[in-house]
Formats: structure tokens, C-alpha cells, sequence
């Protein structure tokens, strides 16, 4: 958050010299001390939140890769001449402890093209999938495992 702090005020500055960076870098650390004191901010709070945005970035870097291939898999089931979908309903349970990491999962395969969450009853899911082929690895995807991380993550940083 300093740091974020020292770029804020430079950004509204709107000039870069040696005497604007040491002073907002003097002000910055008041309103950080103030922040860390009187708002219960703390290092430990900002290096969580750091880890959080690195798993949240590789989570989203993730969901980008697999509805791209999602695509090229549905665009081929859909313009073959020879191959005749096979549309299956999956029904599978996750161990995700928290409602948002279950609602995220569920949300990332209904932007996968071909899938579609259709229910979500506390930890088991029911999906539509356009071909069999897409139903493959569903209930250990990568994102279930990135969810884990920031489960766990998480559940550290409240003991």
C-alpha cells in the first residue's frame, strides 16, 4: 500500500523530480503510518493482499487459456460434418469451503464455451456440457486448484 501511496503521488503530481519522489515519499509514509494505526492496516495485511492479486492474476491468466481452447474445441465440434455431438449432463462435488470460491467455479465454467453451470446446490454441481469430450477433468480442473490455494492463503492468514 506504501508503495501504491508513492505512485499515486507522483501520478498527481504530474511532474518526475528527485525533491517530488523524497517529499511524496515522506508524506506517504504519514498517511501509511496513519493507515497501519488508525485504520488497521499492516505489512502482514498488504503482503496477503499481494498473494491474493498473484493467485487472482493466474486464476484469471487461467480462465483466458481455457476458454480459448474451450473455443477452438467447441468450433470444431460444431463445424464437422462427421462428428455428431454428444450432449451430457455431469454431476460431480468439490471440497471448496467458501461460497465464493464455489460461485467463482461455477461462473468460470459458464464462461467456458460448451459448458453451462445449471445448478449448484453447496458443494455439488451440475453442468451441461455440448460434447462428452468437454466433460473430461471437470471436477479437477486447474481452477478448482487454484480456488484451493486461495483458500488456504486465506484460512493461514486468519490464525
Amino acid at each position: 500500500m506504501y508503495l501504491v501511496l508513492v505512485v499515486l503521488w507522483i501520478i498527481f503530481n504530474g511532474q518526475f523530480t528527485v525533491e517530488i519522489l523524497l517529499f511524496g515519499l515522506g508524506i506517504s509514509a504519514v498517511v501509511y503510518w496513519f493507515m497501519c494505526k488508525f485504520l488497521d492496516f499492516s505489512v502482514a495485511k498488504d503482503l496477503l493482499m499481494l498473494k491474493e492479486l498473484i493467485l487472482f492474476l493466474w486464476y484469471a491468466e487461467n480462465l483466458i487459456v481455457e476458454i480459448l481452447k474451450a473455443n477452438v474445441q467447441t468450433f470444431r465440434i460444431l463445424m464437422s460434418n462427421q462428428f455428431e455431438p454428444e450432449p451430457v449432463i455431469v454431476k460431480f462435488r468439490t471440497d471448496l469451503e467458501t461460497t465464493t470460491a464455489r460461485v467463482l467455479l461455477a461462473n468460470s465454467i459458464t464462461l467456458t464455451p460448451g459448458t453451462i453451470t445449471v445448478s449448484l446446490e453447496d458443494n455439488e454441481y451440475l453442468v451441461h456440457c455440448l460434447d462428452k469430450e468437454l466433460a473430461e477433468g471437470i471436477e479437477d480442473s486447474s481452477f478448482v486448484k487454484i480456488l484451493h490455494k486461495m483458500e488456504e492463503l486465506r484460512a493461514r492468514s486468519r490464525k
